[in-house]
């Protein structure tokens, strides 16, 4: 018996965009699948916020095949803006306004029936646990909370896809965890996610799967798991109670990296079972006494460097904000 593949929520193909002759983005393929996170990293300038911006039908493409909900972006940009929710970089709430205020102006402009717009501001002030807040002025509000109602509006209209660019920048670790909980949930209960940070902790914590664009063009793409798995550099360190258990694992393994002073053993490997079970067994076949033991992998800052050459630092100051 056959399965059925899960819908894609995004697929686009052979994406192009230039400004001034220069190619922002070079033949970007995307696919992601309804109801999943999916992050899109790279460094400042690599043509992220410009894909967003193009998926949501805020700038047109110059070339490729785009859908998004089931819909053509370039045909039914509509439809597509009925479906979507976007929520920017930084915070697009009204400081004028109470949290409550924000809300019902966001349910007007989506023009919703009086009685519902209501009944939707008060689910999503629970849900976002800002009931106590609501009828309280925006200066009041912590940065996570402000986020929180950034995120809160975005949904009032019930979309089926939300695009997030840089959900956490700025927030202090708590309020992190948080909005990344309430991402969790949301793609639980059917949502999907495509998100762009700069936080590599946060698409592993979060993503499903992950594209890494560079200059413009896809340079990886695969789950963090697989990503990683790619990347040399994983190795098994092997700690001892005594030279003479070192010196007889070193002779044994000719392969490893030897640290007398602190009686540690580097073994290359990439982690998996089947490699530690091998090392175990020709460590016991010689009745060599391991102390500890530690697996040690790369991480996705390996791999963002590994593919792009480029460190994680800052922030995309150089590509554009999204505007709701």
């Amino acid at each position: 018996m056959s399965s059925c593949s899960p819908a894609a929520a995004i697929q686009a193909s052979g994406v192009r965009k230039s400004y001034g002759g220069k190619a922002v983005l070079d033949d970007v393929d995307l696919t992601v699948t309804e109801g999943s996170i999916f992050a899109l990293l790279g460094p400042n300038g690599a043509g992220k916020t410009t894909m967003v911006r193009i998926l949501s039908t805020l700038i047109p493409a110059d070339a490729g095949e785009i859908s998004v909900a089931g819909h053509d972006v370039t045909a039914d940009p509509g439809a597509v803006r009925a479906a979507i929710g976007v929520t920017g970089q930084f915070s697009a709430v009204d400081n004028l306004l109470t949290g409550e205020e924000n809300l019902r102006l966001m349910a007007d402009l989506r023009h919703l029936p009086r009685a519902a717009g209501r009944q939707r501001v008060a689910e999503l002030l629970e849900q976002f646990d800002l009931t106590d807040a609501a009828r309280k002025p925006l200066a009041s509000y912590s940065g996570g909370m402000r986020r929180r109602l950034d995120l809160a509006m975005t949904l009032v209209g019930h979309p089926r896809l939300i695009f997030l660019d840089e959900p956490t920048a700025g927030l202090d670790p708590r309020s992190r965890r948080t909005m990344w909980q309430i991402i969790r949930e949301l793609a639980a209960g059917g949502v999907t996610i495509l998100l762009t940070t700069q936080y590599l902790d946060e698409a592993d914590q979060l993503a499903d799967r992950i594209t890494v664009l560079d200059h413009g063009r896809v340079v990886a793409d695969g789950t963090a798991a697989e990503l990683k798995r790619r990347i040399p550099g994983g190795h098994i360190l092997l700690r001892f109670a005594a030279p003479d258990a070192l010196n007889l694992a070193a002779h044994l393994l000719t392969e490893a990296d030897a640290d007398e002073d602190n009686l540690t053993l580097q073994v290359p490997g990439d982690g998996s079972l089947t490699s530690l079970r091998a090392l175990l067994h020709r460590l016991d076949g010689a009745a060599v006494e391991v102390e500890q033991l530690s697996i040690h992998t790369p991480d996705l800052d390996d791999v963002f460097f590994a593919v792009t050459g480029h460190p994680t630092t800052g922030h995309p100051a150089d590509e554009k904000v999204l505007q709701r």
